[in-house]
């Protein structure tokens, strides 16, 4: 008699990040890319984390940028019970059939010789002395999508963060998330979140000036094939925005020491600062110009 093992097949190890389900896409894996590089680059040190890794495709990317002597501490309940009614439902939907910390171990080590520090358990279990004031660099935070959980991680995160850390937060405009895009404004109008910038998934932000990063971000110009670079305006304070599949200028290369970036000014043309412009012309008067853009490159075509 055969007896057929009715378990499912694990997946094949992957071969690339790519491979590892989820929904990290490129621009925010270049963003993720240039901006921790560009902690490296300047000389600042500090432990990095992650609430919320799912199967654990930006907590690959993310521990490739861990410097000697830092800690990489992931916090995810995994396969555990969530501790509350509406977090169980909402692992329910999305994520109980194939969430396992067995499965984001396996991902992990796929391209990494040890696993970051895990805490399998709700994020709130950070907010004790799991983290030390002040100890992190750079914080993602990409768990639950109830509002008080979010509003609870975005204060753990800042305690975390040294002064002039990066936090990154992801669903803040999706239709799905209103909880997090409630937390992620809150935190912006009420308690010193400065933005960096937006993509279409996440919002970076610092409660340092932004002025600096936003300026090395600008003379990348991200107005290239794939990519749009808007700046927008809110209570006073820039805001980058970024569209599009990719940023090609997103490349971590020629950095100073002192965190000036050491390409030449691009030339004049479809550049952020005419973008800037644009947006602050009136929208009549906006949508003209674009139309005159268009119709420009349509006669050179």
């Amino acid at each position: 008699m055969v007896t057929l093992d009715s378990r499912p097949a694990l997946p094949a190890v992957p071969k690339s990040p790519d491979d590892v389900p989820g929904w990290f896409w490129p621009l925010d894996q270049q963003l993720f890319s240039w901006l921790l590089e560009r902690q490296t680059a300047v000389g600042q040190h500090g432990d990095l984390l992650e609430m919320g890794s799912y199967l654990g495709r930006s907590a690959i990317l993310i521990g490739r940028h861990r410097q000697p002597g830092e800690a990489f501490t992931i916090c995810d309940l995994f396969d555990s019970d969530a501790p509350d009614g509406d977090n169980a439902a909402e692992m329910t939907m999305s994520y109980r059939e194939t969430l396992t910390r067995a499965a984001f171990e396996r991902n992990y080590l796929a391209f990494h010789a040890e696993l970051p520090t895990i805490v399998q358990a709700p994020t709130s279990a950070l907010a004790g002395d799991v983290l030390a004031p002040g100890s992190c660099r750079f914080a993602h935070i990409d768990a639950s999508h109830l509002y008080e959980h979010v509003a609870g991680d975005i204060q753990t995160a800042r305690a975390a963060l040294a002064d002039d850390g990066i936090v990154v937060l992801d669903d803040f405009r999706s239709p799905h998330t209103p909880g997090v895009a409630a937390a992620t404004w809150e935190a912006v109008f009420d308690h010193g979140l400065r933005p960096i910038c937006l993509t279409p998934e996440k919002l970076y932000g610092t409660w340092a000036d932004p002025g600096t990063l936003q300026g090395e971000l600008l003379q990348l110009d991200g107005d290239v094939d794939g990519c749009n670079l808007d700046i927008d305006i809110i209570r006073g304070h820039q805001v980058l925005r970024f569209s599009g599949p990719g940023v090609a200028k997103l490349m971590p290369s020629g950095i100073h020491r002192d965190g000036r970036s050491a390409a030449p000014p691009r030339p004049a043309g479809r550049s952020a600062a005419r973008r800037l412009a644009l947006d602050l012309l009136p929208p009549i008067a906006t949508r003209a110009v674009r139309r005159g853009l268009r119709s420009a490159r349509e006669r050179r075509a």
